[in-house]
Parts: structure tokens; sequence; C-alpha cells
């Protein structure tokens, strides 16, 4: 991920804005300029000299500069010596050639977990289980075709009733669909269930570069016969819209074949096995979510469709094939395809509340809707998540429920933004190198007041004095990632008031929205526009940037956990706040703030000395 945000001028200037409380900075991995960088300033007088001028200017204007300056070096010369060492380390080649990206048909244990790089398994011995039409035994996922073999021709893959078949358990197949640009959601989609030991799914490929790349994964593909574009056609084009049709296609293909079936979007992913909740409702001709953001229900019970106003969401919802769902699912595919101009979505909610009641008995939630016999039933908004109920309100957290799904819906930023925030909460798989940066990473936590927090009352201005505040850390922290060519882990970020794309007042009425609370990045930040490649001319050098949670991440590779230097600015006097080889134990430096120019050099080549192997640098400075 990349955001250019400024030229080399305006970055020089942002350096000095570095703020005083912030707590921490983190400096990770290496840079091989250490010792050349820290040779040349000694050996050449004049640019010393220069670099002098320069540090006793800025001192004169901001006392923590030269505190600054000193850590801003040190992550440099820290870093260099994990290179150096990689290099001429014995083991060198073998580190580097045991890197391979689960994406490229990972290794998965029988319960579907990735195993790590000390284990093995014969998947042909363990998972290999052919499957017959009918069978339910289900042909195993992640078993990539043999790379000597060809690939089947493309009238293999067209979608038939023994297909389905093949992949049913229980009579039930889930469905996803997508384009080659949503590959990295899919994989994320189908590794979800087949960690929850759900392995009756098919994916709808949109093209054939998607096709081919799913099955030489091992996933079980059908084409769509769609013949549409690669790239991501964004929310609302008309491509979208044709998307929203192919599914109202998809589902009338499948329905009358006698399957139920499960219809998930792309942009959602499972937390919780849904099978077992939705055979609670075998009377129920349709389940679907909703856009509902009130709760309705404070248990795992169906929502109370009488306190259901807002639409309900088609992202995710389970079909049984009944004479009333098969004749909801034909009018609604006449319905588009008479008018191009309406929303799938849309549709589906004019169709279906042309009656809403009686309920279907007095505990079941169900209740009859559409043309009077179909059963219709609202998953709860608390565990079969919005990206409002998961991301802002944390619903489920609060009711101590254990959630079902998640949907990133109710985000700003297209899909680098749900990209993004799925990465928030940790349920988004990215190859191995995502994980482990070339430059390292620089990561801070900003000291925020609580009278920022939690005084006064929560209206506009106690929300952008609280935004301000962190936006200014992460300009200086932006700036410093971009001198040091490193990545930059964003903040928590935290906020007073929600944001929406229609009038609100602070928070929606009757929400269960705390005040303040953890924000996604897009409810601030535009990500979408912070991950373009813009040009180098204009906006300056690329900053690449990771999401809060990286650093908790289970996937971050151990050394990267292990590898670090905590670096402190302490107050002269106190314990251990003076700079030698044996100041702190293992793993801390201390150093007083406002030290001289000698003593800076001193704990650098301290540094350098002393962490030849750890690459992750803890910037710590006490207000």
């Amino acid at each position: 991920m990349q955001t250019r945000l400024w030229n080399s001028t305006q970055i020089k200037s942002l350096f000095f804005l570095f703020h005083p409380n912030a707590r921490t900075y983190q400096f990770y991995k290496q840079n091989d300029h250490c010792f050349r960088f820290l040779r040349q300033l000694r050996s050449n007088p004049a640019k010393m000299g220069g670099w002098r001028n320069a540090v006793q200017e800025a001192a004169g204007s901001k006392p923590l500069f030269l505190t600054i300056y000193a850590t801003v070096i040190l992550g440099i010369l820290v870093s260099s010596f994990y290179v150096l060492s990689a290099i001429y380390s014995p083991s060198a080649s073998n580190t580097q050639s045991i890197s391979t990206s689960w994406l490229s048909s990972p290794t998965l244990s029988q319960n579907g977990n990735s195993l790590s790089s000390g284990q093995s398994v014969n998947i042909s011995q363990q998972m290999a289980r052919v499957s017959k039409p009918g069978s339910n035994q289900l042909r195993p996922i992640w078993e990539a075709p043999a790379r000597t073999s060809k690939m089947p021709p493309l009238s293999s893959f067209r979608l038939t009733k023994e297909l389905i078949g093949e992949r049913t358990k229980d009579n039930v197949i889930i469905v996803t669909f997508g384009n080659f640009a949503f590959m990295d959601f899919i994989l994320t989609w189908v590794k979800h269930l087949t960690d929850l030991g759900v392995s009756n799914l098919l994916v709808g490929a949109m093209d054939t570069n998607l096709l081919e790349a799913l099955y030489w994964k091992g996933i079980p593909v059908f084409d769509m016969g769609s013949h549409m574009s690669t790239i991501d056609v964004g929310w609302g084009s008309p491509t979208f819209h044709k998307m929203g049709r192919e599914k109202v296609l998809l589902i009338n293909a499948i329905l009358p074949l006698g399957f139920e079936l499960l219809m998930c979007d792309t942009d959602m992913v499972w937390l919780k096995n849904p099978l077992p909740y939705l055979a609670r409702y075998p009377d129920a001709d349709v389940l679907t979510s909703s856009d509902q953001v009130v709760p309705t229900v404070v248990d795992d019970r169906l929502a109370d469709w009488k306190q259901v106003g807002a639409a309900y969401n088609i992202g995710i919802f389970h079909w049984r094939s009944t004479e009333p769902s098969i004749k909801l699912a034909k009018e609604w595919k006449d319905m588009l395809l008479a008018d191009d101009k309406i929303w799938d979505q849309n549709g589906f909610n004019e169709l279906v509340r042309r009656q809403s009641g009686p309920a279907v008995d007095d505990d079941s939630g169900l209740f009859y809707a559409f043309d009077g016999n179909l059963k219709l039933g609202i998953l709860p908004e608390s565990i079969f998540c919005s990206g409002h109920t998961y991301f802002v309100q944390a619903m489920y957290e609060q009711l101590r429920l254990k959630p079902y799904a998640l949907h990133t819906t109710f985000q700003y930023a297209g899909t680098e933004g749900k990209r993004h925030r799925l990465r928030e909460a940790m349920v988004f798989y990215d190859p191995p190198e995502y994980y482990d940066a070339p430059g390292g990473f620089l990561s801070f936590k900003p000291s925020i007041p609580k009278n920022l927090l939690l005084d006064g009352e929560h209206n506009l201005e106690s929300h952008f004095a609280l935004i301000n505040y962190q936006m200014k850390h992460i300009r200086s922290a932006l700036a410093i990632a971009s001198l040091l060519n490193r990545t930059l882990v964003m903040p928590p970020l935290w906020c007073r008031l929600d944001r929406l794309w229609f009038p609100h007042p602070g928070v929606l009425v009757g929400s269960m929205t705390r005040q303040p609370f953890l924000c996604p990045l897009d409810h601030v930040f535009e990500v979408n526009v912070m991950l373009k490649d813009l040009a180098v001319e204009e906006f300056g050098p690329a900053i690449n940037i990771r999401e809060y949670s990286f650093l908790n991440n289970p996937l971050l590779p151990q050394h990267v956990k292990e590898s670090w230097l905590d670096v402190q600015l302490c107050q002269e006097g106190t314990e251990d706040c003076h700079a030698s080889n044996n100041t702190s134990r293992p793993g801390l430096l201390r150093f007083p703030k406002r030290s001289s120019e000698e003593m800076v050099w001193q704990v650098l080549l301290i540094a350098c000395m002393r962490y030849l192997v750890n690459w992750r640098a803890i910037f710590s400075t006490i207000p």
C-alpha cells in the first residue's frame, strides 16, 4: 500500500513539526547505508559542518529536534546490520529460498489451517476423497492439480446439476462469484470457510483469468460465461449493476435444481460456520441479512422483523428451493431484465416488501412476505454484521456474542477501503511478503490528552479537535517514514462522531455506538486516494502504510516479532539515563533528552554495534 503526500522540501519542513507528546515511534528492518552514511559525515568536515549548522539552527527553534534527529539516524544505523548479517550469514540463501506465498496453493492441514514451515502433510493421502455426484464426499479444496497437467477445456467448467451435486453437503451449496480484481477477496473467503471445516462451496468466475487462477489453486470454480473485465469496476458503475444481475441469474439457475443456496458477496468473510444456524429455521424460504444499525434483539434469535426499517442486504442470504422462493427469484430476474436502471438490491426489497406480515408463528421470528406465501427471516444484525455494527459499534462485542459474518458495508473508500477494514480486523489473508516489507516498518502511538477524548460535549468542535491532534502526529510520522523509506503502521484512530453519507446528529439514534470509539481509517482518511500510484514529481515519493493492528496479526513472522530495540529518551539524572554500552537491559537503550551532538553520535555507534540482528527499533519519547 502506498501513499504519496509531499515532495522532498515539504517532507523536510514537516520533519520539524514532530509532536513532543508522541509516545512511541517504531522503526523496523534494514537500511544498508548505516556505516556508509556515518563514514561520509565523519570523513567530510564540510558536510559535517553543514549538518551541524542545520542541527544547531533547528535546535534553536525546536528544542527536541536533536533528539528526533538522533532517533531517525539511529533507525538507519540499527537496521543496516541486519542486511550485512543476512548477506554474510551461511543460512542467508536458505532463508531467502523458503519464502513462499500461501496464495500459491498453500499447504493446509485437514481442518484447513495453514501449516508452519516446519510441518508437512501428504494431502494426496489424507484428503484425496474423489467424490461422485450426490455422494457428499467433497473434493479436497486447496489440492492443486499437477503442474504437468493441462488446463481442462472451458466447457468442462459449465455450471451443471452434477457439478453442484459434487460439492453439496446436506443438499446445501455456498456460492460467491467475482472477477479477477477480487482474487484476494475470494481466496480470503474460501480460506475462512475451509478453516471452519466447511467445504461445500463453489466460486463463480466472471472472467477466464480468475477461472484459471482458482483452478490451479485447487478451488472449485465454475464459468459464469460473463466475459467480464478483469479490473475493479467500482461501486455503482454500469458494470457493477451488471454483476448484480449475474447474481440474480445465478440464483434462478440453481434453485430449480433443488439445492439450498447460501449466496454471498466476495467482500464478506465467515467467522463462524453459519450452516447450523441456518438449519434452525427449516421452514424459512429465504433468510437475508440487512443494513439495520439499531439492535432489534440482544441474543442470537432472528431480528424482530417489525423493528427492521433498514434495507434487506443481499450480500448474505440463504434460499431454499421452494415454490415461493423460486417464484420470487423469477419475478426479481424479470424486473431487472426489463429495466437496467434498477439496482438489484432495491428490486429485491421492493418485491419482498409488497407484504410484511403476519408472523408465521409465535416463536421462530419468520414472517410472511412478497406474495403472502413466502416465509422470510431477517438475520440478526449483531452477529451477521454490517460494516457499521462490526467496525463502528462493535455490537457483537457489547452483547457478548460471537459473530458469524462480517460484510464490509458502510465504508467510504471503495475496494481499497474494504480490504483495509478486513486487515484492521485481522481477517484478511495477505501473502508473506506483506508482513515482511523491504526497508522495514515505523510505528508510533500518540499520547492523546484525556480532555480531547472525554471532556466536554461530543460535538463538531470536540470531534475535530481530537481528529486534528491525531492527524498532526500522523503527518510527522509519514514524513519520517518517507525520509527513512519505511512502511508506516498507522495508529488506532479515535473519533467522537460517526461518519455517514447523510445528515445525522453525530451518532445514529438508538445504535450502540460508544463515544469516543475506535474508528476505521476511512472515517478520517480517503484510503483509496492514499493508495493510488501518484506522480512522484507532484506528490513526492511513495509511503507504504499498514493497518493499526498489523503488529498484533498472528501472521506476522516470528523473526519480526522478536527483533526489536526500544530506544527511550529520558530525563537526565534518572536511573540508567546515560548513553553507554551498559545503560539498559537487552533490547532497551535510554539516553537523555537534549543530548549533546557528541552523545548523539555515541548512541548511534552503540546502537550499530549492539544490535546486529535486531531490525525493529521502537523509539519512545517521554513528555
